[in-house]
Parts: C-alpha cells; sequence; structure tokens
C-alpha cells in the first residue's frame, strides 16, 4: 500500500458517514422536499466516488477486493455528468440502505494501514 491511501480511506469514510448523518432522521418525503439537503448529499457520493476512482488506480488489487468500489465510481460519475437525470430517490436509498459493506471494507482496510504502519520498523 501507498502513503496515499490513508487519506483516500479516510476521505471516503468520511463522506460516506457525512451523507448518512445528512439523512439520518429524514424521511425520503423530507429528503425530496430539502434541496440544500439533496445537494449535500450528492457532494458526499461525488467524494466518496472521487475517493474510490483514485483509490482503484493507485491500488487495483486492493480496490478489486472492496465491495461495492466500482458501484460507487458508477455513482459518483452519474451524479455529475448525469446530474439531470439523477434519481433522488435512489440517491437516497444508497445512502440509507447500501453502503454499509463498502464503509466496512474501506474501515478494515484503513485500519490495516495503520497497523501495518506502525509495526514496519523506521527506516535508518
Amino acid at each position: 500500500m501507498t502513503d496515499r491511501l490513508p487519506k483516500l480511506l479516510v476521505d471516503a469514510l468520511g463522506a460516506i458517514a457525512a451523507a448518512q448523518e445528512f439523512v439520518a432522521g429524514i424521511s425520503l418525503q423530507g429528503y425530496l422536499a430539502d434541496k440544500m439537503r439533496r445537494s449535500a448529499v450528492e457532494r458526499q457520493l461525488e467524494i466518496l466516488g472521487e475517493a474510490c476512482s483514485r483509490l482503484a488506480k493507485l491500488e487495483p488489487d486492493t480496490a478489486g477486493a472492496i465491495t461495492d468500489l466500482k458501484l460507487a465510481i458508477a455513482l459518483r460519475n452519474r451524479v455529475i455528468h448525469g446530474y439531470d437525470a439523477v434519481d433522488d430517490e435512489v440517491l437516497y436509498a444508497t445512502v440509507v440502505d447500501d453502503l454499509d459493506a463498502l464503509q466496512s471494507d474501506l474501515a478494515r482496510l484503513l485500519t490495516a494501514r495503520i497497523t501495518a504502519s506502525r509495526s514496519t520498523p523506521p527506516s535508518t
């Protein structure tokens, strides 16, 4: 793993946490009625997808073992390039129901990276 990987993992995990925070306790109807909240969630999904895309380029073998990584990248591309066709109900459902496995895999990788860096003796 490279030194850039931890930052990408932290960015992706932060984006998931923020998106989940933005929809916590909010009904679908409340979400659909709140343009600012929808924009905030879209931004976090963009960050998540971009961090996952960079991770895939940086560490292709590692990326292959991450659940839903390709879907996060595809969602980012849809939000950015197909902004006029984004289905807000799908984004809401994605944040509420579909990010847990990705979050778990990213957190596991970050923990492994931190553990490995602590157990590696410094260069002299």
